[in-house]
């Protein structure tokens, strides 16, 4: 057996309770929308990216997107550098709080375990050298309609019994400068908003209150798509040709009350839209549990490129 095989085989940990949904997740699957493959990977991709960060991984590394916590355990095999980004899930180890945003040590036998959320939806956990899981069509990632990606390739999430592996042996052990790390949102957090060409569809009141007006997130959300609660748009839409929807897409379905796409979208889809949030919007709802309030922002173009690219240059 090779020294690599050899190390495999000492290396790992157990799942030994599931919570509401634990996903490996990447960065996505792209090249692949025009044979109706969705884009998938991590749902607030800032935080994943930190997650691997911390432990000197490559960006696109595969982790684990935990969503609520809701008891999801584990227990280590051998000893390991893990590293939490994101949302604060109640992490404990053999029962000790764990600090989200930073890395830690688990030695053979020590239990990890999420409990619920105290402070946004999503944590994300990564391994030395990303996990280890197969790829297909270019990327791990764990896409539950379309039954590819994960552990099993079906698209399903962690299941009890579950053995997680992973690539690297010797992390790096850094620190997230101050002030730099994830944010989570909190009740009244702005999205920014592109605009997109049917805007001028609808009618003067209902750009007025879109724009004006609070919303809240729905309990009908998940990573295909949140709905957000308010008042009711209108215009002289009623349907489009279906065409290609970007992330953070922002439909208005007959009943007016917008529905933003998320990482699991449909690849086409002919409903009137808004505009799509940007990429750094999209990471901040991912975060919302319902009942949060939210407050669209159109932005330019321009801006939304340049906050883009700041939020790049911090890893660099």
């Amino acid at each position: 057996m090779s020294h690599s095989l050899m190390d495999n085989a000492r290396k790992g940990m157990l799942v030994k309770q599931v919570g509401p949904l634990a996903l490996i997740q990447d960065a996505g699957r792209f090249g692949v929308g025009h044979l109706g493959v969705t884009q998938g990977g991590a749902a607030d991709w800032i935080s994943f990216r930190w997650a691997n960060w911390l432990l000197g991984n490559a960006p696109n590394s595969a982790a684990l997107e935990i969503v609520m916590g809701g008891g999801l355990s584990f227990e280590t095999e051998s000893e390991v550098r893990l590293a939490l980004a994101g949302a604060d899930l109640d992490a404990q180890l053999d029962g000790k709080p764990l600090a989200p945003n930073s890395s830690f040590k688990l030695l053979p036998g020590q239990r990890l375990v999420f409990r619920q959320p105290r402070l946004g939806l999503r944590a994300y956990l990564a391994f030395p050298g990303g996990l280890n899981a197969p790829e297909v069509l270019g990327s791990r990632a764990c896409t539950a309609r379309e039954q590819i990606g994960g552990l099993h390739e079906d698209g399903k999430p962690l299941k009890v019994g579950d053995r997680l592996t992973w690539k690297g042996t010797a992390p790096a052990v850094r620190r997230i400068p101050e002030g730099q790390g994830p944010r989570m949102p909190v009740s009244g957090c702005h999205l920014p908003i592109v605009l997109g060409s049917q805007i001028a569809s609808f009618s003067g009141r209902s750009l007025f209150q879109a724009f004006n007006q609070p919303w809240k997130v729905d309990n009908r959300a998940d990573r295909m798509g949140v709905r957000l609660t308010g008042p009711s748009l209108h215009g002289s839409l009623t349907g489009i040709i279906s065409e290609g929807i970007p992330l953070g897409a922002v439909q208005i379905p007959p009943d007016g009350q917008p529905i933003v796409l998320m990482n699991d979208r449909q690849t086409i889809g002919g409903y009137p839209r808004l505009g799509a949030l940007t990429p750094i919007a999209c990471a901040t709802l991912s975060q919302c549990l319902p009942g949060t309030e939210v407050w669209l922002t159109p932005v330019s173009v321009s801006q939304a490129q340049d906050d883009y690219r700041d939020q790049l240059k911090v890893w660099s």
